[in-house]
């Protein structure tokens, strides 16, 4: 076996297609596995391995499990490459992709990018018309999709293109479709003769749609080998190393940490299925080193191990070197519980969006457990700033809105020169995200610029109310959002998970808060519900729930109780706790608006 670390693969600043990486790991471990997709729900008798088509049977029963090796995983995205030319497909043309996790997913990804074409990931959870909306916004001339999606695609069929090509991942193919199998199958496993540049257009991710329809987010070749380049150093991974994806690949969350398995040549495992066990399962089965949890994984896991259902004992974790986190904001209670379990992991937050190619433009950085709570400094070849309205820099310790800017910003919004225009400015990507920056040069987000609450004329910042929420005991996620409530105005209103088995009552959230919180900033309505509405990689949807608040009537409104205020003139010029105290210290007294902000 060839070994190497991240080092191995610095090619200096000359840039390349992220097409190179694998046409070099052919080159390099062409007979070393490269994925292995895991479906522990799945039992079958002849598992797969895709090493020159050999068949491998097992005696007996056991989990879903294939392999593909990094040589037939280059050749089968040159099967496809070719494929795409042969039936008319330019530089440039849209393929989209709608496929749940498998290890088909990679090689026609690879295979849209070899052809100079521009690969356009869907979300899975997406309804008909959603996929409809995005196929036409991107200008998609050709479709992949699976057989779970078979009812859906053949729904809006009458709808797109007749020119649009259908091919049909899986085994029965539908009428209306191709079959990729077949398309491929007689297709040469050579590199297409076809010139990528970094400055080519390389993919079309869709933002999460929070706020909203999704946007199209523009991405050169260049941000995709950024992000690889990125993650590798950020993780300091090796070719040793293993990597456990559980995350949607359509996601550029799951994509870009994937990317540094590429960089380095190292075996990843698509693990489908989210349980402790699973989880547990696939580590010590697979040998796996580092894994990237959404929050809510995190919190089961640690649910599992407090009740004894999982014990460690039980499963082979001691090569299990790294557990990194991002895609929402992390709050610092269930990192500190997971290291009382796992004191010798290193641990990361990642900060990202997919207009910045994903996470890592602010990242925490291994060795800085101390700052969990932080998002981080300026990840790998990023600067990044805080402004005012007027876009200037604000001093250190004064909140305003996060900037980055460095190689992973996106191109554009396809197609919607406006939005684009209010987001990037002079190569500077506008998060809309609202932070601050500490003595020692760490990031801390606030809040979403867009979730920022007004009550009485104050701003509230949910995120500080959700934290406080999430120290409870008894609770197992909270959210705030402000709701416009008739005899009140705008009013802050928490939507909270208990614990499981929990006797949880408003009195006593309510008096937990008023221990943290400034009276202005405390829960007026709180609802106790089983679950949150959330996207696929765990973010809280407030604009749901903000919508519901929405739809109910004036006599709804009145009977839901409103917590009494508790207020002095004291509470309100010197908040107690968390941003509110940090606003004190710099401003004096939270920042007061007229209403309209």
């Amino acid at each position: 076996m060839k070994s190497g670390g991240t080092a191995a693969f610095w090619k200096g600043p000359r840039q390349m297609p992220i097409t190179d990486l694998l046409e070099r790991n052919h080159k390099l471990y062409g007979g070393e596995t490269a994925l292995v997709e895991i479906n522990p729900e799945i039992q079958e008798k002849h598992r797969v391995t895709w090493k020159e088509y050999e068949l491998i049977e097992p005696a007996s029963t056991v989990p879903y499990r294939r392999e593909i090796t990094w040589g037939v995983f280059d050749e089968k995205a040159n099967r496809v490459a070719n494929m795409l030319l042969s039936r008319g497909v330019k530089k440039g043309d849209k393929v989209a992709i709608l496929l749940m996790n498998c290890l088909e997913w990679l090689p026609i990804y690879f295979g849209i990018l070899k052809a100079g074409a521009v690969a356009v990931p869907l979300n899975f959870r997406y309804t008909a018309q959603e996929i409809d909306y995005c196929l036409k916004k991107a200008d998609v001339d050709v479709l992949f999709f699976g057989p779970e999606f078979i009812g859906r695609v053949e729904d809006i069929v009458p709808k797109i293109s007749s020119q649009m090509l259908l091919f049909f991942v899986g085994d029965t193919c539908p009428s209306f479709a191709e079959d990729y199998h077949r398309a491929t199958a007689n297709c040469s496993s050579a590199a297409p003769k076809v010139l990528v540049d970094d400055e080519d257009d390389a993919a079309i991710y869709y933002s999460s749609g929070t706020t909203g329809f999704p946007k199209a987010i523009l991405l050169r070749h260049q941000c995709l080998l950024q992000s690889a380049r990125m993650e590798a150093i950020h993780h300091e991974t090796t070719h040793e190393d293993v990597f456990l994806c559980i995350p949607p690949l359509y996601h550029t969350g799951a994509k870009m940490h994937w990317f540094g398995s590429l960089f380095t040549g190292s075996r990843a495992v698509l693990l489908k299925g989210n349980s402790p066990q699973a989880i547990f399962d696939a580590v010590s089965g697979e040998k796996c080193t580092i894994v990237w949890l959404l929050v809510p994984w995190c919190q089961d896991i640690l649910a599992a191990l407090d009740r004894g259902d999982l014990k460690i004992e039980n499963y082979q974790l001691s090569q299990w070197r790294l557990m990194h986190i991002g895609a929402q904001p992390v709050p610092p209670s269930p990192i500190r519980h997971w290291m009382k379990y796992f004191p010798h992991h290193k641990y990361d937050t990642n900060y990202g969006l997919s207009e910045s190619t994903g996470p890592g433009c602010v990242h925490l950085g291994m060795d800085h457990i101390h700052k969990v709570g932080a998002i981080g400094v300026p990840g790998y070849g990023w600067k990044v700033k805080i402004v005012d309205e007027q876009g200037q820099t604000v001093p250190q310790g004064e909140v305003g809105e996060l900037c980055v800017k460095g190689p992973g910003v996106m191109k554009c919004y396809y197609h919607d020169p406006e939005a684009t225009a209010a987001v990037l400015q002079n190569g500077w990507l506008y998060t809309g995200d609202i932070a601050y920056m500490d003595e020692e040069g760490y990031f801390y987000i606030v809040d979403r610029k867009k979730d920022l609450i007004i009550v009485g004329g104050y701003n509230v910042y949910p995120r500080e109310i959700d934290e406080v929420l999430h120290t409870h005991p008894k609770i197992r996620e909270a959210v705030t959002v402000g709701v416009n409530h008739r005899s009140r105005g705008e009013t802050v209103k928490a939507y909270i998970v208990p614990e499981e088995g929990a006797n949880l009552t408003v009195p006593e959230v309510v008096a937990f808060c008023r221990q943290k919180l400034a009276s202005f900033k405390v829960p007026r309505l709180i609802e106790f519900r089983e679950e949150l509405p959330k996207t696929m990689v765990g973010k809280v949807l407030r604009r749901i729930l903000r919508e519901e608040e929405l739809q109910k009537s004036d006599t709804e409104q009145d009977k839901e109780q409103l917590v009494p205020e508790e207020t002095s003139k004291e509470e309100v010029s010197a908040p107690e706790a968390g941003i509110g105290e940090k606003e004190a210290k710099t401003q004096g007294e939270p920042e007061k608006t007229d209403g309209n902000a």
